[in-house]
Formats: C-alpha cells, structure tokens, sequence
C-alpha cells in the first residue's frame, strides 16, 4: 500500500485510527472488541447552506437519489443485497453536512462498504428517479408545513439568518425542488462529492487495515474535491414572525444567536442549556410545566454551525398563557446572565451531559457517527475522554458569561396560532433593537 500518514489512539475502550487514504478521503475507524457489528458511513461535508439558492434542497434530494441504484446496481439489488443479511441503511441532510450509513454484522462489512462506495462514487441519478422523489418530496414539505410545532421551528432559524442560507430549511422550497432537474443534481453530486470532501467513518468489530484495503483503487475516476466555500452569516436578524393558523395550541419558538461549534465557550453552553430547558429538572421545565401547568411541553436545545450557532426554547400552550409562558422564558434568561446557577444546578447539569455522552456510544451506530461528524467538522478524532474532560472543566463563572452574552444575543420569535403579530409585546419580549 501507499505510504500514509495514520494517527491511532487508545482511549475508552477502542482502537481509533485515521489517516488520509490515497484518493484524498479521510479514513476513520473504531475497533470494539465487545460487539459483532460493524457501521459504515460516508459523510459528505456539504449541506443545505452551500446550495445556491435556485436549487435549494439539491442535498436533501440526493440523500433520497443515493440509493436508488448505480450503474451496476438497481435500487432493488441494493435493498435485497442488505435485507438478505439484516442489514440497515439510511442517510440523513444537514445545514452543513450530509450522511450515507450502513449497519450490518461485521462477517457482511465487504457488502456494506461496497455498497456505499458504489452509490458514492457512480449513482445512477435517472431522470425518472428524480421526478418520482420530486412527488415525495414536495409531500414531505406539505407535511412539515401541516406540523405547527415544525413550522414555528423552521420560520424561527430562517428568521433569526434572515437572507443567509443557514437559516433555509434543509428540504429546500416547493418552488426550488419542482425547478431542479436531473442535470442540475447531477452537477451538484459532480461538485461535492469528491474524495477531499468526504470522510468515511467504521466502528465495531473492524480492522483498519481490512477497510483501508477495500478502499484501494476507489474514486480514482473522480479525484480532487474540497470542503465548501462559505458565505459567513451576516447580522439581520428579523425579530419576530407569526403565522395565523386555526390551532387550538400556540406554538412558540424563541431563538437566540450562540456561539459556533468551534468556540471554547460552546462547553458552558451545554451546561446552561440543561438548566435552562434540557431536562426534566431544569428551570423552564419546573416552572412552565410542574408549578403553573402552562404547556405540555417546554424545552430548549442548541445548535452550533462554523461560524455561528442558536439556543432555541421550543414550547406549545394555550394561546391565552402565551404572555405568561413568554415573560417566564425571558425572565429566567436574564435571572441566569444576573446571577447564574447554583452548585447543584452545575452538579446535575455536568452529570446529565457525562451521561449522555457515555450512553450515545453503546454500540457501533452511536460511535460510527461520533467519529464521522468528528472528523469531518474538527478535522479530528475526540475520544470520548476528551470529552468528558472538557465537561468536568465548567464552572459556575463560565457559565453565567456564557448566560450574560446569551441574554443580549440578537433573537427572534416565532408563533403559529389563532392570532395575529400585533398580540405580541416586542418590546417586553425583549426583541426591539436585538437586530442591530
């Protein structure tokens, strides 16, 4: 074989190697002695904000293309091939990224890896393929659009990246998916997916050596290929949006502006968002739902990009508690950035991400995406140590700077419900002059 550079690590149990192969992929890999499967995946470092907008959804639409079949494979030889020895395939569409994946016993890793690299490397992308998913994909945005919970999501990152394609919805628009057209996926696949934007990630009962080898003599047609270009996220933010809908909830997201994936204060972060509204004891939880039974359901959850990122909190109730649920929100926000949390407050919240952490990595699937999203975004392996360590590191102080720069973070609100945008006070709400 090539001389390559290869980087191993032995830390939670497992073997991790990378290396960069010949064809320009980054190979990682995951040796677990304790299981017999094996997860494959392809990640492709390409999602829905690198799409021009006249083809918004170009991604999404491949990641329902893929598997349709290559040239030596019919999308039906590919579902039999996988169903004949308990296989699961699946692929997934991000703002930044995008994820082809297998699971199968390791005995059968030739088959999925093949598999994969075929629909990688050669898919068919028929023009007949394109049109049939065209009519189930224009479904699956009338679906979304039906869902007022998703809906308030969706106008919520669009506005709080007003004008910037971070903020569109990963399924692009009715208008942009009936206009694209197989000339137009297959120019887009050409651009993106090439061997120096791609990043192939195995965990489980695997030998890097085994993958590496099968790797050998792939995508030497279609060489080159690198991480996108990106338009950085401007300032505009529109401070508020609502949909009038004959819904007997209202459905409320408020966003705020956070840091990006790669700012040291993304760990402080995590811990406020469990206090905020990440758990079953955090403040909104108890206060919304266990002491004044306002919503169902309240939370809040954080999103990081490359360069910027948002901590939303998501709630459904009744359109006459919406003021009250909202002044809660918003009063805690700035209770957090005033005075911070208590010890036990950081005690629970460390312990509740410790855990998460140690859980997501169970099996093959949770480590096979671990790795993959960490080399692809980072450009390296974090072991799960690292992790763990960088948890333990928080403190109270780190924390509450993190709340303190949350709390004058532009924002925007989001409603879906019986009413109209003049039944909100932007003012209370904190939202006039958030934009600037």
């Amino acid at each position: 074989m090539t001389e390559r550079n290869q980087t191993s690590a032995k830390a939670d149990g497992a073997a991790i190697t990378t290396e960069r192969v010949p064809s320009g992929i980054r190979l990682a890999t995951e040796s677990m002695t304790d299981v017999r499967s094996v997860a494959i995946g392809f990640w492709v470092g390409t999602g829905s904000r690198d799409e021009p907008e006249a083809i918004a959804g170009a991604s999404h639409f491949l990641e329902h293309l893929l598997f349709k079949g290559t040239s030596t494979r019919s999308a039906a030889a590919i579902a039999e091939a996988l169903d004949e020895v308990g296989g699961d395939c699946n692929a997934f569409t991000t703002k930044e990224y995008t994820a082809f994946y297998v699971r199968l016993l390791s005995e059968h890793m030739p088959l999925g890896l093949g598999i994969l690299a075929d629909i990688m490397e050669d898919p068919a992308l028929a023009e007949r393929d394109v049109d049939s998913e065209r009519t189930v994909i224009l479904d699956e945005i009338l679906m979304h659009a039906d869902e007022p919970a998703d809906l308030a999501g969706e106008q919520a990152m669009a506005a709080l990246f007003s004008g910037h394609p971070v903020g569109r919805d990963t399924l692009g628009t009715s208008s942009s998916v009936r206009a694209i057209r197989a000339g137009d996926i297959r120019g887009f696949f050409e651009q993106h997916y090439r061997p120096g934007n791609i990043v192939v990630s195995v965990a489980g009962d695997c030998r890097h050596e085994d993958v590496a080898r099968a790797l050998e003599g792939r995508f030497e047609a279609r060489p080159g290929g690198a991480a996108p270009a990106r338009e950085p996220v401007g300032p505009d933010v529109h401070p508020l949006v609502v949909v009038r809908r004959p819904t007997e909830q209202a459905h409320l997201v408020l966003a705020m502006r956070a840091v990006s994936r790669f700012d040291d204060a993304r760990w402080p972060l995590a811990v406020l968002n469990v206090v905020l509204g990440g758990g079953l004891s955090s403040r909104l939880f108890q206060k919304v739902r266990e002491e004044r039974g306002l919503a169902y359901s309240i939370w809040s959850e954080r999103s990081s990009f490359l360069d910027t990122g948002c901590v939303t909190v998501s709630a459904g109730t009744a359109p006459e508690h919406v003021d009250e649920v909202l002044r809660i929100v918003t009063g805690e926000i700035e209770e957090l950035a005033a005075s911070g949390i208590t010890e036990r407050e950081l005690a629970v919240a460390k312990g509740n991400l410790r855990s998460e952490t140690l859980l997501s990595c169970e099996d093959s699937g949770s480590r096979m995406s671990r790795l993959g999203t960490s080399v692809l975004l980072y450009d390296r392996a974090w072991t799960i140590d690292e992790v763990l360590a960088r948890i333990d590191a928080v403190d109270g102080d780190m924390v509450q700077a993190v709340a303190r720069s949350l709390a004058v973070a532009p924002r925007t609100l989001a409603a879906v419900g019986p009413f109209d945008a003049d039944a909100f006070d932007g003012a209370a709400l904190g939202l006039a002059g958030r934009a600037a």
